[in-house]
């Protein structure tokens, strides 16, 4: 009897034993039951919290290549939810491309950018303070992306692409159901959002790229209108109406991690489906995808740690707040607005030889009134993906693998080499 208890100890620090829970097509669901305390509600109303879950398994061979077992949880690929900032990572990987493709001299992602307003709703750029040249440039915003989210630094690649090429350069990869359709933040109408910024890339010796303001000529119309709620905030004033999402942008969850995988590991992708990145523009990815804001002098986001912590824009396994271990990374975009939480995320812990893929949303909003700010992220969404995480790293603990992975691959060094406890 005391050896059983201490058994049962042992499987309480570590999250359920794997001997005791079954890897069936229902692992996910078999996961949560194991901690109902955590996740009884959400398991209880999974449709009213719209959540859904992709976690990815991955073992090696003799050789290091990957493979792949994917497990879902309430997943419904036509069913609407709000991707938020999830849309910076393919805004982030087209901008790369377009560069490269374009094959201009002097043109790269370093290359000075600016920005003109020429029609309603545009908002010229000449500078950038927060890098170190004071210049902007498609390196810094996706930096800026890649570490914090920056919702404005999205905007101006949003610029660089043009909405009829965003959208059908990822429908020639494959990614048939997404669609972007607006800048974030900025409430414009879906004229002034198919109309984009001139865009100049400049040397000292003048401009070495110059980009016409883009028009997308084919507005998309939606065959169905996409409502949700019972209400929602318009200038101070609750209008007891769903609220209407028919033309706001949409990038559904096995998108998502496809397109992660597609960066993570592109050579177990289609060659039709990849980024066509350089080897060193992929690397520069990973990194900031991976850097903490700690580690990051241009913006200087290691100045102001108590905001910007560790876990600011990583959800699974730490909430969005406090520190993160030194063997753990995680390679990961998240998102979250009108109550929609989302992270999509590749993890991995050098010391214990742990990398998985996971991918979760989850609606945060009770009331059902949108764009009133009002949202349930402390007490629902940041608590659900924190947990839902820990108890997927818990089980991949206990997960038996014939071959340890090689992870030196994801190993980068940072911009600034900080102590954790600073």
């Amino acid at each position: 009897m005391k050896n059983w208890l201490i058994l049962v100890g042992i499987c309480g620090i570590l999250g359920a034993c794997s001997t005791s829970i079954k890897e069936d097509a229902n692992l996910v669901e078999n996961l949560m039951r194991s901690k109902p305390k955590q996740f009884q509600t959400v398991l209880d109303s999974a449709d009213f919290y719209e959540v859904q879950l992709i976690y990815t398994q991955i073992n090696r061979d003799e050789n290091n290549v990957p493979s792949f077992k994917s497990f879902y949880f309430n997943f419904d690929s036509s069913r609407y939810f709000y991707p938020a900032s999830t849309v910076k990572l393919p805004a982030v990987l087209l901008s790369l491309e377009k560069l490269k493709q374009l094959n201009v001299q002097h043109l790269d992602k370093h290359t000075p950018m600016l920005h003109d307003s020429a029609y309603a709703g545009q908002l010229s750029v000449e500078k950038d303070t927060t890098s170190e040249n004071n210049l902007a440039s498609v390196a810094h915003y996706a930096k800026k992306i890649l570490v914090v989210s920056d919702n404005d630094a999205y905007n101006r690649l949003y610029e660089f692409l043009g909405q009829a090429d965003f959208n059908k350069r990822l429908r020639d990869k494959g990614f048939a159901s997404t669609r972007i359709l607006h800048r974030l933040e900025r409430p414009l109408s879906r004229d002034e959002n198919a109309h984009t910024e001139a865009v100049t890339f400049f040397q000292k010796h003048g401009p070495v790229y110059e980009q016409p303001m883009l028009v997308n000529e084919n507005l998309y119309e939606a065959s169905e209108k996409i409502l949700k709620g019972k209400g929602f905030l318009k200038n101070d004033t609750l209008i007891n109406e769903p609220f209407d999402f028919t033309y706001k942008n949409f990038y559904p969850l096995q998108e998502q991690q496809r397109l992660l995988r597609t960066i993570i590991f592109p050579q177990t992708v289609p060659s039709s489906q990849r980024f066509d990145i350089t080897d060193e523009d992929r690397a520069f990815v990973l990194k900031y995808m991976s850097q903490l804001p700690r580690e990051t002098q241009y913006p200087p986001y290691y100045q102001d740690t108590t905001y910007y912590t560790d876990a600011y824009c990583k959800f699974f396994m730490f909430g969005g707040k406090g520190s993160i271990p030194a063997n753990i990374r995680i390679f990961n975009k998240v998102g979250d607005a009108y109550g929609y939480l989302i992270d999509n995320a590749y993890v991995v812990d050098f010391e214990k030889g742990i990398e998985f893929m996971i991918s979760a949303v989850i609606l945060s909003n009770k009331d059902g009134i949108f764009n009133d700010s009002k949202y349930d992220y402390e007490t629902v969404g940041f608590p659900f993906l924190k947990n839902l995480g820990n108890v997927v790293y818990e089980y991949e603990l206990t997960r038996p693998r014939k071959i340890k992975p090689n992870l030196t691959e994801f190993v980068f060094e940072y911009d600034a080499k900080l102590n954790s406890n600073n």
